[in-house]
């Protein structure tokens, strides 16, 4: 793969665009961005030509499968019809009825834009409900990047005092955070023994370390969470942006068995589509009518929500998520295993369709992981095949077992082909 176009593209869109990415961490990718004109099942293609096994797929988004006919057809329909149209349409309640269909805890919810975006909503709930202002964070999880929740983006800083993870934040909205540290009973323990002499309102809890390793919660730690948060009157909420139809069709609650109060879904819940909801119990998302202020032009406009009906139909058919954990399986056990042949090659982890490698020395990062993954970044870029800068690893509905087979023969042509310094250093 030349990649010459994509060098060329990013040039210019560096003249243009600050940083020449419309998100952050996408400058993170080795030798540089991708520039792409398509994209369809798990491959895009590129300015040149090139088609590219797609292990990106948007950072998460596409569950079904890039240009997927039946949200393409959805949204289609709908296009010469409305685009936002600042009204009610029946989108908004038949799309809300398929996603609550879906969710064990869900009642009631709350359309929105982005992750980030609807995290800010969950936790205004949390704090209209208790009274209180202070949340619960655990050390490198990652809730989006808004001042009041970027932050303690390593393991050092559990139980410590919030730092700020960028430039130009805010630090006095980081005195309302407190954190913890994951799968610890008991911290978790001490912290939530003293919730209302400490003011807490909230638990804001990534019940898969998404961004930090891929790590499962322990059974005794998320019913331990539960239980301390309805015995101390502390709001749990879930942030499932990345877990959310992915690990199961209910999430988290399905997967591990225990309900929060609210959660937080995006990416594969419009497969492709800007779209994300806070969904849980009645009682607090009905302050919307009481006093608490939710508000967005582009909340619930019918495009995404069209994308969205049609992403919740696919995902409730028979068999999707059992085919969906066979491939996740297939390319784990492949291509992990290529890695686990390499000394100190690190390790590929994995829950449903999420994976992530953690290099051996245990680091990662959403700019960058360690170990051997920038080496693999760039080097299956030039093999046509995409990874992310993280170490995060999506499969879709689209994947094969041909795509899985050419990547893991690829990944041992490029660690085969390392010189002794390479494998050294």
């Amino acid at each position: 793969m030349a990649l010459e176009s994509s060098r060329i593209a990013f040039d210019r869109t560096r003249r243009s665009v600050g940083g020449g990415v419309g998100s952050g961490l996408r400058a993170a990718m080795l030798p540089h961005p991708l520039f792409v004109r398509g994209a369809r099942g798990a491959h895009v293609v590129d300015l040149d030509g090139d088609r590219y096994i797609d292990y990106v797929l948007a950072w998460g988004p596409i569950v079904l499968g890039h240009s997927d006919p039946r949200i393409v057809t959805a949204v289609a329909e709908m296009l010469p019809r409305m685009q936002v149209v600042g009204t009610g349409h029946e989108l908004e309640y038949r799309a809300a009825e398929a996603v609550l269909a879906a969710v064990p805890h869900g009642e009631r919810l709350l359309w929105s834009n982005s992750g980030t975006e609807a995290v800010q909503v969950a936790l205004r709930l949390a704090r209209a409900a208790t009274g209180r202002r202070r949340v619960v964070k655990f050390a490198s999880s990652y809730h989006g990047w808004h001042d009041t929740v970027y932050a303690g983006m390593d393991e050092l800083a559990a139980y410590g005092p919030a730092m700020p993870a960028s430039a130009g934040q805010s630090p006095s909205v980081l005195d309302d955070l407190v954190m913890a540290r994951f799968n610890d009973v008991a911290g978790i323990e001490t912290v939530l023994g003293a919730a209302a002499e400490r003011d807490i309102a909230a638990v804001l809890l990534d019940p898969v370390m998404s961004n930090a390793g891929v790590h499962e919660p322990t059974t005794e730690f998320l019913t331990t969470v539960r239980s301390l948060c309805d015995r101390h009157g502390v709001v749990l909420i879930f942030d499932e942006v990345i877990t959310g139809f992915r690990i199961a069709r209910g999430g988290a609650a399905e997967r591990y068995g225990v309900r929060p109060d609210l959660s937080v879904f995006g990416k594969a819940m419009a497969g492709g589509f800007t779209q994300s909801a806070v969904v849980g119990r009645a009682d607090l998302i009905d302050q919307v009518t009481t006093g608490v202020t939710h508000a967005g032009t582009f909340n619930a406009n019918p495009i995404a929500l069209a994308a969205v009906e049609a992403t919740m139909a696919a995902l409730a058919e028979p068999g999707f998520y059992d085919a969906l954990e066979t491939i996740s399986a297939t390319f784990h056990d492949r291509v992990g295993g290529v890695l686990d042949s390499v000394p100190d090659g690190g390790s590929l982890r994995r829950i449903g369709s999420l994976m992530q490698y953690v290099p051996a020395s245990g680091g990662t990062g959403l700019h960058g992981t360690g170990g051997l993954w920038g080496e693999i970044l760039a080097g299956m870029l030039a093999r046509g095949h995409h990874f992310m800068p993280s170490g995060k690893v999506f499969l879709s509905a689209a994947h094969t077992e041909t795509d899985i087979e050419s990547t893991a023969t690829a990944l041992e042509q490029l660690l085969g082909a390392r010189t002794p310094e390479k494998e050294q250093s």
